[in-house]
């Protein structure tokens, strides 16, 4: 919460470097937008393969471990937990599918993080969906098996009031519009953990807000590129990111800028860079620019110009344009009614 108490965060000073991160992130979004409207058929692999990943990573990080064919049963629903771990798994895949199907509906209240945390543990005797009853702490092990606290939390005493405090300010922010939205979902999150309101579940919860969040800001990479899976294989920058913003949490004294550079910088762009490097494979795969110009044709009005088609499919050349074009006529499907460059042609009814 002390992220957002007073004026901290406008009085926060930002690197001209993370402002060009936060421009070119909304650039990313403005392609992936595009390219869901005209390849959902290419998406749907990724967003299967992502499913997986993101259940197996998150869980992984936190040390719950099971086979990986068992895992993707438990993810497709065919078959169900046998142990502590995967009830475990089985947990995160239904709350990571609730907001995959319900984000636009989900207010962002503390009553959804509390909901989320009890889906995350039905599977378990212990009981999910209440705040920490006593104190925890984050601690770190090392190389001789001594243990240190490299964090203390907020106690559980304050718990509920530091929650309710942190979605108060956090909501007002977001509502104002005055702050990017890519600037106060990171800040929330480093809130979250600093706060570790959970006795076992905050690395998880976070993970699962955070997609929560991002999603409803219009960023849907993590739907099609696990963002757990990146942060299981950066995990050093990962904590070390958190470790260094959470110096001087407590007086409010701390500093943004590190957990905003991996968050915005390594995570999230390293998805962008991820989802365009695959999506740039699956439209180049033989057949794929065939089918892109056939689901583009399915969504334009029974009249269009052969411009509207080329200007939504610009990463395919006029003569793959027209060879379908010919198909879809020879399949009597489409009629020419203007040849010539301005060619206008009409869907038929057969």
């Amino acid at each position: 919460m002390y992220s957002f108490e007073s004026d901290f965060l406008e009085t926060h000073p930002i690197p001209h470097s993370l402002l060009r991160t936060v421009r070119l992130l909304g650039e990313y979004r403005g392609k992936e937008a595009l390219f869901m409207q005209q390849t959902p058929q290419a998406l749907e692999s990724l967003r299967r393969v992502a499913i997986i990943q993101s259940t197996e990573s998150s869980n992984r990080i936190e040390g719950i471990l099971a086979p990986a064919d068992r895992i993707k049963k438990l993810v497709e629903h065919k078959t169900t937990p046998e142990n502590r771990s995967e009830q475990e798994i089985a947990g995160y895949r239904d709350a990571l599918a609730t907001i995959h199907a319900n984000y636009p509906n989900m207010p962002f209240t503390t009553s959804v993080v509390l909901q989320l945390h009890r889906d995350l543990y039905q599977f378990l005797s212990q009981q999910g969906g209440r705040w920490k009853m006593t104190d925890n702490q984050i601690l770190e092990s090392r190389a001789d098996g001594t243990k240190v606290i490299r964090f203390q939390p907020i106690p559980a005493y304050r718990t509920p009031d530091a929650m309710d405090r942190l979605h108060t300010l956090f909501n007002n922010q977001w509502e104002r519009g005055e702050i990017d939205p890519l600037l106060l979902i990171p800040a929330y999150v480093l809130d979250f953990l600093c706060i570790h309101p959970f006795i076992d579940g905050n690395g998880r919860m976070a993970r699962l807000l955070t997609l929560l969040l991002l999603y409803q800001a219009g960023f849907q990479v993590g739907r099609y590129i696990s963002l757990e899976h990146l942060i299981e294989n950066q995990r050093v920058g990962y904590y070390e990111a958190l470790y260094k913003s959470s110096q001087g949490w407590h007086e409010g004294a701390h500093t943004l800028v590190p957990w905003w550079e991996y968050f915005l910088g390594v995570m999230l762009m390293g998805a962008y860079r991820e989802f365009e490097h695959r999506t740039g494979e699956l439209t180049t795969a033989h057949g794929a620019k065939t089918e892109l110009v056939l689901g583009v044709f399915r969504k334009l009005p029974e009249e269009f110009r052969y411009a509207d088609l080329a200007q939504a499919c610009p990463n395919v050349s006029r003569p793959t344009i027209k060879r379908v074009l010919s198909q879809l006529r020879e399949e009597r499907k489409v009629e020419c009614v203007k040849p010539g460059r301005d060619a206008v042609w009409r869907k038929t009814r057969s």
